[in-house]
């Protein structure tokens, strides 16, 4: 059985990813700073949520969770992650010192891999989710194109296994056709775009027309990671209560997709790609039962051109990633066993690492081996070019 491909595994950006901004932008740009708790870490000028140290994004494999394989391999006793504890608190505080060599150096990536047992990586990024969020227009594209040399370094020293995701500015479309097209041309094998819209312009919108022709042209995956909602009020939600915000998560992809599809986006653009990302997928049979129930019972004219139902429009362009979600593959038949991609979080606090192999054993227990292959490497080596 070939090794799993991780669709959703992270970096963290190092202070490189951010040269130039406070340059340009002053006060109001995003940088790598001392934090008041968590040693260095980036800051955001103005942002509610405040400052999160790089220790904190390399925590995988360093907490007591009686619920993973992770805590019942014999003799593995790894730290809780457990901002109290001082060795943990102590850690955090060293910062980029204090991480793994494999996540700040891409040669080294591989030893993380193969201690994981996994063969390669989709990369997204860690501290730039925050940036999706933040109003100046120009400062998010001038991060993003920052951040899209950063990664395209970062992934060109390990090109079999890692493959990084552009980041596309949408508040200002034009200027997320620019970014678009120049990302296109490093050949980049996929970008991230926000979960939700901006408010003011919502996917259905045809300034983004553009953009989704271009994709679509180039047959580029779209992804909306948890996390990148391109308003503040996203971010607010998420840390206001921090268990209902999790399990409530993913309305905000529901809504999304819903738009996408209902709105006649999918309909337009049928060969491009979307993915759903850290959002698990249990959820998806009831909602899209649900939504052909809606779109056959309450019909609107903004779905009149619609050929299908909305259901056959996800089976057709959207995928989803789980990570140790056993309801998605109890229901995988009906999500799709084509539209379902495996990530082990990596390396961030929910990462089954370093005991995927584990995890995947329980999670896959009594499923074919080819439904089994198909969930945890070719869908993506097929949907990202391994």
């Amino acid at each position: 059985m070939s090794l799993p491909i991780s669709a959703d595994s992270h970096v963290v950006e190092t202070p490189e990813a951010f040269a130039g901004l406070a340059e340009r932008f002053g006060d109001a740009a995003p940088r790598i700073a001392e934090t008041p708790r968590e040693g260095e870490g980036m800051v955001v000028p103005g942002d509610p949520v405040g400052a999160v140290g790089a220790g904190r994004m390399g925590i995988a494999g360093r907490r007591l969770d009686p619920g993973r394989p992770l805590d019942r391999r014999p003799g593995h006793k790894p730290a809780p992650e457990d901002p109290k504890d001082p060795a943990v608190r102590s850690w955090i505080c060293e910062g980029y010192a204090g991480l793994r060599k494999g996540i700040v150096d891409p040669s080294q990536r591989h030893a993380d891999q193969d201690t994981d047992g996994v063969g390669a990586e989709v990369l997204y990024p860690s501290f730039f989710f925050r940036v999706f969020s933040l109003e100046n227009t120009a400062l998010v594209e001038a991060a993003f194109r920052n951040y899209n040399d950063w990664i395209a370094d970062y992934q060109s020293r390990a090109p079999e296994r890692l493959v990084g995701l552009a980041l596309l500015p949408l508040h200002d479309p034009e200027a997320g056709v620019r970014e678009l097209d120049r990302v296109l041309a490093k050949g980049f094998r996929g970008a991230c775009i926000p979960c939700t819209a901006p408010a003011e312009r919502p996917y259905r919108d045809p300034a983004y027309e553009p953009i989704w022709a271009r994709a679509e042209e180039a047959r580029l995956p779209l992804s909306m990671h948890i996390g990148t909602g391109a308003s503040a009020g996203s971010w607010e939600t998420l840390v206001r209560n921090a268990i209902s915000g999790y399990a409530s998560a993913p309305q905000a992809a529901q809504d999304t997709v819903c738009e996408l599809i209902c709105q006649g986006v999918a309909h337009r653009h049928p060969d491009l790609p979307f993915v759903v990302t850290e959002f698990n997928a249990g959820w998806i049979p009831t909602w899209l039962e649900r939504l052909d129930q809606g779109y056959e019972r309450q019909p609107s004219a903004a779905a009149a051109e619609l050929d299908r139902l909305p259901s056959e429009y996800w089976a057709r362009q959207f995928y989803a990633t789980f990570e140790d979600d056993r309801a998605a593959v109890l229901t995988r038949e009906l999500i799709g066993v084509d539209r379902l991609l495996w990530g082990n979080d990596y390396p961030h606090r929910d990462s089954t690492w370093p005991a995927s192999r584990a995890l995947l054993d329980e999670l896959f227990e009594g499923v074919d081996d080819a439904e089994r292959a198909a969930m945890t490497a070719g869908n993506a080596a097929a949907l990202y070019g391994f």
